[in-house]
């Protein structure tokens, strides 16, 4: 392990201008900035002449022109998605049109387990449920281009369809949202599952993948050391949030309130999906009760 960092801390591209990233592969970053996508969407571009698009990002005129210019002179052979959320997967339809292109992801849109009632809290990054892929990826399907093949590795968690995209022979994967260097990923039921993101990072640092290209931040080298340090760090919050529970707090506002403290008040909303999504893991391991109304309204003790 070097001292050297093994991702840009600086990360500041110029939305909509073509990047080599990797051998094989273009960076163009769409201008949806938010708290919930950093400088904004990574979209990729895999190959040349004949080439993959990988997240061709959200509904927007200027990026979907963007992608365009990027593309000229070439032939787009496939639109991927690694999930359906709208800041990834609304322009592929327009890109499918524009280019005859088919497109491909694990599947639509659900819900890692049905809806509570009461349970309508919307992020940044909300649900795209109108994408269904042309092509379904599961776990291991491929996508072949002239001189470039791309393996799905599926990880849900983030969402239940989510897929990273291993370039063949590379060593790269572009991984989505599942792990990002600028910020922890946000699992919020009832998309995302807290035990199902943990086991889908176990499996990531099982590869030998040697560069990360995430969906939001840039590139991240040494990527399972990394992915070891986001699972420990998971697992620290989780055992925070038993240790509020101990103390007595009881609801997920104020279990948010000690043990993120500073947080930007547009990320609260984000910080309680996360610490519910950490309690229904521990309910459904038997460390904790749920009493009352389920989900963000519940109360929660030590078992």
């Amino acid at each position: 392990m070097s001292s050297e960092l093994p991702f840009d801390r600086h990360f500041d591209p110029t939305p909509g201008i073509a990047e080599d990233v990797a051998p094989g592969v273009r960076r163009v970053l769409a201008p949806n900035p938010s708290a919930f996508t950093f400088r904004g969407t990574n979209s990729y571009i895999v190959g040349r002449g004949e080439v993959a698009v990988i997240d061709p990002g959200p509904d927007d005129p200027d990026h979907l022109a963007a992608l365009e210019r990027a593309l000229q002179g070439e032939t787009v052979k496939a639109v991927v998605v690694t999930h359906t959320h709208r800041d990834h997967s609304p322009l592929a339809a327009a890109l499918s049109r524009r280019h005859g292109a088919p497109t491909y992801g694990f599947g639509p849109h659900a819900p890692a387990r049905p809806p509570q009632p009461g349970e309508h809290e919307r992020l940044d990054a909300s649900n795209d449920t109108d994408f269904l892929p042309d092509v379904a990826l599961p776990d291991g399907g491929r996508v072949d281009g002239p001189d470039w093949s791309l393996t799905a590795v599926h990880t849900p968690g983030h969402t239940s369809n989510h897929i990273c995209l291993a370039l063949d022979g590379t060593g790269t994967l572009l991984c989505g949202d599942h792990v990002m260097v600028w910020s922890t990923t946000v699992v919020a039921p009832p998309d995302g599952d807290m035990a199902a993101f943990m086991a889908s990072l176990d499996k990531l640092a099982e590869r030998d993948d040697r560069l990360y290209l995430p969906g939001h931040g840039g590139p991240l080298r040494e990527p399972q050391r990394f992915v070891r340090l986001l699972s420990l760090h998971r697992r620290q919050r989780e055992a925070s949030i038993l240790k509020r529970l101990e103390a007595g707090e009881r609801s997920i506002q104020a279990v948010v309130a000690q043990i993120y403290k500073g947080l930007d008040p547009k990320l609260r909303g984000a910080a309680g999906l996360s610490v519910l999504a950490h309690l229904e893991e521990l309910v459904a391991n038997g460390k904790v009760v749920r009493e009352g109304e389920p989900g963000l309204r519940g109360e929660y003790r030590p078992a």
